[in-house]
């Protein structure tokens, strides 16, 4: 147990969350056996974490709106989610912190699930139909659609050619709102939801607002909850005053080389350049 957390510990923030998601898959099929044996209703536990489009339902379990993101329908939804989101965490985690994923990708799955209870709510052909909804492919889309906005002219390898990843998400977005008449439409509509935000998120970024600023808090928060509690030493400073760094140029440097990946993709980076951006994703 000690060796599996150390390797926890060991992860980036998109393999934590990836890790966490794969746990909640395995979970449920012990707690399904557990319910099986005391001849209870699988729902009776799995009604409580599921997005349900009921309002009356969502107001008793407004939590909802959160562990929907951490429930898969099959092997198939969460392998593919989790394929995605280990690739878009490549881009991301390459020029932004950890707390700026986890304000992406938890945005995203909030934004998708607002979505998909409106639309519910107002659209006349889901009248009658309450299917819940589960699943991380929100926030996945949050994180993708945000690399695809912030460096649309980055280039990956797909198959034998390579595609700029804004004419990827686009791809994506198109797909999801063609298929929403074909089935799954709560889903697909979350899809969307999340590439919104995604969206949204980045291009405000680059006109110097942070959207998701407010999550610091929360994040913060919660993880301070698994961090052990330190014991207080009197610290008695010195009455010397060390000299002021010069850390304002580094940054203008790095916001330089963050308008040049905008323009013309990371390919485009020096060798120099690039070394400075690691440097400063490490710091």
């Amino acid at each position: 147990m000690k060796r599996l957390l150390n390797r926890f510990e060991q992860f980036n923030i998109a393999e934590k969350i990836i890790f966490i998601n794969v746990v909640c898959f395995v979970l449920p099929f012990f707690i399904k056996t557990l319910l099986f044996l005391f001849d209870l209703p699988e729902q009776i536990f799995f009604d409580w974490f599921e997005l349900s489009p009921h309002l009356a339902t969502f107001i008793y379990h407004p939590w909802s709106l959160v562990t929907y993101g951490f429930l898969h329908g099959s092997f198939g939804h969460i392998l593919w989610n989790m394929l995605l989101l280990y690739y878009a965490s490549q881009f991301f985690l390459n020029l932004f912190p950890a707390k700026r994923f986890l304000n992406v990708y938890f945005s995203g799955i909030i934004a998708g699930g607002l979505v998909f209870l409106i639309s519910y709510a107002l659209f006349p052909v889901f009248k009658g139909h309450y299917p819940s909804l589960v699943g991380s492919s929100a926030g996945v889309m949050a994180v993708l659609i945000f690399s695809c906005t912030y460096m649309p002219h980055q280039e990956i390898r797909l198959l034998f050619f390579n595609v700029k990843l804004m004419y990827l998400g686009i791809g994506l977005v198109v797909l999801d709102v063609l298929q929403i008449p074909t089935g799954n439409a709560g889903g697909h509509l979350a899809h969307i939801g999340g590439a919104a935000l995604g969206y949204l998120y980045a291009s405000q970024l680059q006109n110097g607002k942070d959207i998701g600023q407010g999550f610091d808090w929360v994040i913060d928060r919660v993880a301070a909850l698994f961090q052990p509690k330190r014991t207080m030493h009197t610290v008695h400073k010195s009455k010397s005053k060390m000299p002021p760094t010069s850390s304002s140029k580094s940054q203008k440097e790095i916001d330089a080389i963050l308008d040049k990946i905008s323009d013309s993709g990371y390919e485009s980076l020096s060798k120099k350049e690039k070394d400075l951006l690691f440097k400063a994703g490490k710091n």
